[in-house]
C-alpha cells in the first residue's frame, strides 16, 4: 500500500503510512506537521467515510498552531484490516481495540496527549470512549452527528436479597417488521452478510450509490427536516427517512437509488464535487465496506466494556450536528443524555445551519470556527 496521491489533497495536507500501530499499519493525513512541538488534534471519521472526510477543516486548525492528525480507521481505506470477510474474527474491530489503535497512534506520532479528539458518526462514540477511558491522553472531546450512548448499564445494586426477574428483551425490530409497509433499522441491516456486497457492487454502480447516499443524508435533500422522537418504538422510528429505517425487502443501494440527484444538482454540489466523491468511490471500490461494517456488529469483547459501567466523560466536551441531520435524534433521549448525564464538563451543543449529516464537509468554515473556539477555550486546561 502507498500513501494517497497528493493530487487529490489540498496543499498543506500530506498522506503517510505509520507502521506498527497496535499491530497494524495505519494511513494518516496530517496538517501542521512542518513545525515540531505543536499541540495535536486527533480526528476520527465515520461510515462510509475516510480520513479524507476531514480535508476541509484540517488546514484552519493547522493555521492556529495545531498538528492535525486524521487516520483511516482499522478496516478503512489504506489502513490494515480492509481484507476482511463477514465471518472473520470480530475482536480486532471491537471498541476497546479501536481505542487502543488511537492511543497507540498518538504515541507513535510522538505525543503523550492530544488537545482534543474529535469524532464524527461512527467516530463519535469512539472519540467518547477515548476521552472516557484515557482522559490523561485525550484532554477534551468533540462528538459529532451521532450522540455517544455511553457505557453499559451499571451492575444491578443490592440484588442478593431480592427476587430475580429476568430482563425483558426489546422487540423493536420485530415491531418494525410488522409495520405497513414493513421496515428495518439500518444498523441491523449493516450487521447482515449481504450488506457489503449490496453496496460494493451496487446495481447502479458504486460511485452512483455513494452519490445518492451522501445526497440523501445531506441538507441538499429537502425532506431532511428532523425533530425529536418521543420514544424508542417502531411507531416513532417509522417517522425517520428510509436511509435510517429501511424498507424490509430492500438493500441500502436500492433504498437510496430513487433519490439520486440530477446532473444539474450534482454539478451544483460545492461541498462534494464529483472529483472529490471519486476519492471515496475509488477507495471503496478497492476495499469494499466490510471493514467498516464490522463496527456495527456485536463483538465478543464488548462485555469488557462493562468494566467502565457508570463512568462519565470528565474532560471538556461538546456536541456538533447538522441542523438537517436525523442522526442527532435517531436515539430518543440520546442527546439529552450526552448533555446532562454522560459529561461533567459539557460546553454546549451546536446544530449547524445548512448542514445535514456530513456537517464538516457541508459547512467547513462554520465547523472550523466552532473547533477553534472550543480549542482556544480549553487550551490551558
Amino acid at each position: 500500500m502507498t500513501p494517497l496521491s497528493a493530487d487529490v489533497l489540498p496543499a498543506g495536507i500530506r498522506s503517510r503510512l505509520v507502521h506498527n500501530v497496535n499491530g497494524i499499519t495505519m494511513h494518516v493525513l496530517e496538517a501542521g506537521f512542518q513545525t515540531p512541538g505543536r499541540p495535536a488534534v486527533l480526528m476520527l471519521h465515520g461510515f462510509p467515510e475516510l480520513a479524507y472526510s476531514w480535508r476541509k477543516v484540517m488546514l484552519p486548525l493547522a493555521a492556529q498552531g495545531y498538528h492535525v492528525i486524521a487516520p483511516d480507521a482499522r478496516g478503512y481505506g489504506r489502513s490494515s484490516g480492509t481484507d476482511v470477510k463477514h465471518e472473520d474474527d470480530l475482536r480486532p474491530f471491537g471498541t476497546l481495540n479501536k481505542t487502543h489503535d488511537f492511543l497507540a497512534l498518538v504515541h507513535a506520532m510522538g505525543y503523550r496527549s492530544v488537545a482534543a479528539v474529535i469524532g464524527h458518526d461512527q467516530g463519535s462514540p469512539l472519540a467518547g470512549w477515548c476521552a472516557l477511558t484515557r482522559p490523561d491522553v485525550f484532554r477534551s472531546v468533540i462528538m459529532m452527528s451521532s450522540p455517544f450512548r455511553g457505557t453499559p448499564e451499571p451492575f444491578p445494586l443490592n440484588t442478593a436479597n431480592e427476587p430475580w426477574t429476568p430482563p425483558q428483551p426489546s422487540n423493536i425490530h420485530e415491531d418494525l417488521a410488522k409495520l405497513n409497509p414493513p421496515r428495518k433499522y439500518y444498523m441491523r441491516y449493516y450487521t447482515t452478510p449481504p450488506a457489503n456486497e449490496n453496496m460494493w457492487h451496487a446495481k447502479q454502480g458504486l460511485h452512483q450509490f455513494l452519490r445518492a447516499y451522501y445526497h440523501m443524508k445531506s441538507a441538499d435533500w429537502q425532506a431532511n427536516q428532523p425533530f425529536r422522537l418521543q420514544a424508542l418504538t417502531a411507531e416513532e422510528w417509522e417517522k425517520m427517512p428510509r436511509y435510517y429505517v429501511m424498507d424490509l425487502d430492500l438493500g441500502m443501494a436500492e433504498q437510496v437509488a430513487p433519490e439520486m440527484p440530477s446532473a444539474a444538482e450534482i454539478a451544483a454540489c460545492q461541498w462534494l464535487p464529483d472529483a472529490e466523491l471519486k476519492v471515496y468511490s475509488d477507495e471503496y471500490a478497492r476495499t469494499g465496506f466490510q471493514g467498516g461494517l464490522q463496527g456495527y456488529r456485536k463483538n465478543p469483547d464488548e462485555n469488557d466494556l462493562r468494566l467502565f459501567a457508570g463512568r462519565t466523560i470528565d474532560v471538556p466536551a461538546m456536541f456538533i450536528g447538522g441542523k438537517h441531520d436525523w442522526g442527532v435524534y435517531q436515539t430518543p433521549g440520546g442527546l439529552d443524555y450526552v448533555e446532562g448525564a454522560l459529561t461533567t464538563q459539557y460546553q454546549g451543543t451546536v446544530l449547524v445551519e445548512g448542514a445535514g449529516h456530513w456537517v464538516q464537509q457541508e459547512q467547513p468554515e462554520k465547523v472550523s470556527q466552532i473547533f477553534m473556539d472550543f480549542l482556544s477555550r480549553n487550551r490551558h486546561k
